[in-house]
């Protein structure tokens, strides 16, 4: 069933989002504040909307893809009162769950319905159409925002209600940032032991060392073809996404009373690697901050012994 979507916020995740809807069949009406973005969705077949509250008005589900829980508080500040009764909002975002619920809440209150969506795969998934989406809210809800999902993505997964599919997000994230820590100084400790980097990748990739960051997005150039890596770290995951993924997590585990040392740790070092050389690189390349940071420790070492 064709239905009328308006889709909120194109950018790298959100306009190749939105294409596969437009392919999918659907009628999309989006709208960006940046007008380069909303010109490379409008290319892509998405109609164009002057602004977020006239992409909305007609729609049978409003989609956003936003930075951070402000924007998209703020959007459904705008919007709700432009939407008609009823209308399914689905935040694709990725914020704190505490936002996520209170967003619920305005819907509710607005007489609209809601989800919370947001999605693992990066751009890549995005562009592909292999999105992982988690959603909180309620069953029927996601039943029908389900098919818009599914033309997103390969998998969505109901995780509960309101503001678990943020909960089950930064919970993978956390996972992530961690195990991509643990290859990049299993590697750094390999190359120092005299370890190849693919010796090291067949030994682990197929006993109990296997993992996502390892198989997948290797962070050292060669085992892994189509990891990051191999392009000069150019992003597929960017780590200043991964920074804001793990200070989301670190913030929950606060609230929520629970002790996630390398979680907070990993916070930490993805922060100050996302602000300094990581800028524009992919999470992965935060092995080559821990192989430099070995490399003056030792250097220190030397001083110290002369």
């Amino acid at each position: 069933m064709s239905l009328t979507v308006a889709f909120i916020g194109l950018g790298h995740m959100g306009a190749p989002m939105a294409a596969n809807l437009v392919r999918a069949g659907h009628r999309v009406r989006g709208h960006d504040l940046v007008p380069e973005a909303l010109e490379s969705a409008v290319r892509a077949g998405v109609e164009p909307a002057a602004d977020a509250a006239s992409a909305v008005a007609d729609a049978d589900v409003v989609v956003s893809m936003l930075p951070a829980g402000r924007h998209v508080l703020g959007l459904y500040g705008t919007v709700l009162a432009a939407a008609r009764p009823g209308t399914l909002f689905v935040d694709c975002s990725t914020i704190d769950v505490t936002d996520a619920r209170t967003a619920h809440e305005r819907a509710a209150a607005a007489g609209m319905r809601s989800l919370d969506a947001p999605v693992s795969g990066g751009v890549v998934g995005a562009e592909a159409g292999t999105l992982t989406f988690m959603a909180g809210g309620g069953e029927a809800e996601f039943a029908e925002a389900r098919p818009l999902l599914e033309a997103m993505g390969k998998k969505a997964v109901h995780c509960g209600g309101a503001g678990a599919g943020q909960a089950a997000k930064i919970c993978n994230n956390m996972i992530l940032g961690v195990s991509m820590i643990a290859v990049s100084e299993a590697f750094v400790l390999g190359e120092r032991l005299g370890l190849s980097h693919q010796a090291l990748y067949d030994v682990a990739s197929t006993a109990s060392g296997q993992c996502w960051a390892l198989s997948v997005n290797c962070p050292v150039p060669g085992p892994v073809p189509g990891s990051p890596a191999n392009r000069d770290y150019r992003p597929g995951f960017a780590a200043s996404l991964m920074a804001k993924d793990l200070g989301l997590a670190a913030r929950a585990a606060r609230d929520s009373g629970v002790d996630t040392g390398l979680g907070l740790a990993a916070a930490r070092l993805y922060e100050e690697y996302a602000e300094h050389v990581g800028a524009t690189e992919d999470f992965s390349g935060i092995v080559r901050t821990i192989r430099d940071r070995g490399t003056r420790q030792e250097q220190e070492g030397e001083g110290e012994k002369r």
